[in-house]
């Protein structure tokens, strides 16, 4: 086992939750996707989004799939926008729609 793996047995272990239903990679992904298009303190915080909207129903695949791809279209920090052409990130992150983004892989609770 990797540190890795014990450390999210050991958490798990901690949280009552089951390993296997924890994808490591799919976090890991996001969390360098937002790190590296956002800022880097917006990646724990990103997973800790990710955390509540699974547990609220949310797909983590799909879900992780939706900031990501919001992340990846996060416009850089020396750029003149606040936030990437019609997405709205509270919207996003809401799994709402603001009318001119793509409804699709939203965060919505299943």
């Amino acid at each position: 086992m990797s540190r890795m793996d014990d450390w999210v047995t050991a958490a798990c272990a901690e949280l009552d939750l089951t390993p296997a239903d924890v994808d490591v990679r799919v976090v890991l992904d996001l969390a360098r996707d937002v790190a590296h298009h956002v800022l880097r303190p917006g990646a724990p915080v990103t997973a800790y989004l990710l955390g509540i909207a699974v547990g609220r129903g949310a797909d983590p695949s799909t879900a992780a799939a939706a900031l990501a791809r919001l992340a990846t279209g996060w416009p850089s920090a020396d750029s003149d926008t606040a936030t990437p052409t019609g997405t709205n990130p509270a919207a996003a992150a809401a799994g709402e729609s603001d009318g001119t983004a793509s409804d699709s892989g939203a965060i919505a609770p299943a």
